[in-house]
């Protein structure tokens, strides 16, 4: 039985909204980063540009793949929270460090040996090197990354996002002037182009990670959790316990870089003009996405809440409330893109040819965003519940395979009886609309499972 109540609308949407607004701001400031990037090195250098490129997709999919893995202590510090077990979320804190300690090093690994990474893509000898002096640049940085990305966790866990925005703004406003201090040099510091962003980024970092630290050193609300009370040897229980939630989360964060990844690359076969036009539309897209994001990782934070609390059929109601209420949002964004489309083209200002090829692809990005919607909130969902490894399953085989596999065989018309509106760069959008809807439809199937299978085996204390 679904417990999805009309009236209970009006108390879970505000609670969402309050979390979920600092939340996007934070995350588009971060996207906000990716643009500065590419837009400055652009004007430095094509060749500077093509290295930050690659070296950036190498960078992202290492990064949201250990932190990903990190990011499971906000589920498991959320419940400890709603059950009032403070003095443990400290110590949930301390063994994520050590966890975050491991990943670092084996990011850094990566990172700093990425030459047989790079050789795949069969750039200039003076391109790659630049590529791989960013990859090294970022390796000092990942520490702070890794740092912050376990602050991050607490506080979404504590329902205290936006202390976590206003650190990621202020980095923001440093990010501008440090860019144009290491890409194009001055006060003595030569330019460096593109490497020189990943020396600002790793400033930025650093920064963000010693002034959030500090704030949580001194401010009364985190006394509770006893987080710098006592030093804490590894508990390879409790990091076991966060590995076993992590991993598949940091996998399915990866399925979902890679499959868009791979989709440019195939994309990319068909032309610049294809090419550009794909990457106009995933931009777009990815600025929308943010905003179902947000909203589902404040449910996330308050399904675990009352999950902790023991209040397993609240926990159900605010899920279905999430899932109607982003689920209708997204719905009229997807619709105002469809009739705004060519005033959000007009902002990228692209070649007459890419504008063109780029207007029939707005069908599918206001389409898609109905599934995307339902299937990242039921996928966080699920993390409140501590269910992760079926939706990574889950994900690959709907992005992977129905998504890849079908775009390729749709775009490239394999089998040669592909409708001409469903060849090219559309049969991926096609596909991975599809794919979206397929993980879904089995998430929101889980999710219903899970929750009855919750109340049935944790019932409500008898005051």
């Amino acid at each position: 039985m679904l417990h999805f109540k009309l009236s209970r609308l009006r108390e879970d949407i505000p609670a969402l909204l309050k979390l979920a607004a600092p939340l996007l701001v934070g995350q588009l400031a971060v996207i906000a980063f990716g643009v500065l990037d590419t837009a400055m090195t652009a004007r430095y250098s094509a060749d500077d540009l093509a290295a930050l490129a690659m070296a950036s997709a190498i960078f992202i999919s290492i990064y949201v793949g250990l932190t990903g893995v990190i990011s499971a202590l906000a589920p498991i510090a959320g419940q400890l929270f709603g059950a009032k077990r403070f003095d443990e979320i400290g110590e949930e804190v301390r063994q994520a460090g050590w966890l975050a300690i491991g990943l670092t090093l084996l990011g850094c690994l990566i990172l700093t040996n990425a030459e047989q990474i790079l050789k795949i893509s069969h750039m200039t000898a003076d391109i790659e090197g630049k590529a791989r002096f960013y990859l090294n640049i970022l390796a000092y940085g990942l520490p702070a990354s890794m740092g912050m990305r376990i602050l991050m966790a607490l506080h979404n866990a504590v329902s205290r996002p936006a202390v976590i925005t206003v650190v990621q703004l202020i980095g923001l406003g440093l990010k501008l002037p440090l860019n144009l201090l290491f890409i194009y040099g001055g006060f003595g510091i030569a330019a460096m182009g593109g490497p020189g962003c990943a020396v600002a980024t790793i400033i930025v970092n650093w920064f963000w990670l010693i002034i959030t630290l500090s704030f949580v050193l001194l401010d009364r609300f985190y006394q509770p959790f006893q987080i710098f009370s006592r030093f804490s040897m590894p508990d390879w229980h409790r990091i076991w316990t966060l590995l076993k939630l992590g991993t598949p989360i940091g996998f399915s964060y990866l399925i979902e870089v890679t499959s868009f990844t791979f989709m440019s690359l195939f994309i990319a076969r068909l032309g610049t003009t294809a090419l550009a036009g794909h990457q106009i539309i995933a931009n777009m897209g990815t600025v929308i996405y943010m905003v179902p994001l947000s909203l589902s990782i404040a449910t996330m934070t308050l399904v675990s809440q009352s999950i902790g609390a023991n209040q397993q059929e609240r926990a159900e109601e605010i899920g279905w409330s999430a899932v109607f209420f982003t689920t209708c949002l997204c719905v009229f964004i997807g619709c105002a893109v469809w009739f705004s489309k060519f005033a959000l083209l007009d902002l990228y200002d692209p070649p007459a040819a890419v504008k063109v090829f780029s207007v029939p692809l707005f069908f599918f990005i206001a389409f898609y965003q109905v599934f995307d919607a339902l299937q990242v909130t039921a996928a966080f969902i699920l993390r409140a519940y501590r269910i992760a490894f079926w939706p990574m399953i889950i994900y690959a085989g709907s992005l992977w395979g129905v998504g890849l596999v079908g775009g390729y065989l749709l775009g490239f018309n394999v089998f040669g009886n592909t409708p001409q509106f469903l060849q090219g760069a559309s049969g991926f959008w096609a596909a991975n609309s599809i794919s979206l809807g397929l993980a879904a439809t089995l998430l929101l199937y889980l999710f219903r499972r899970t929750a009855a299978r919750f109340e049935a085996t944790h019932p409500p204390i008898q005051v």
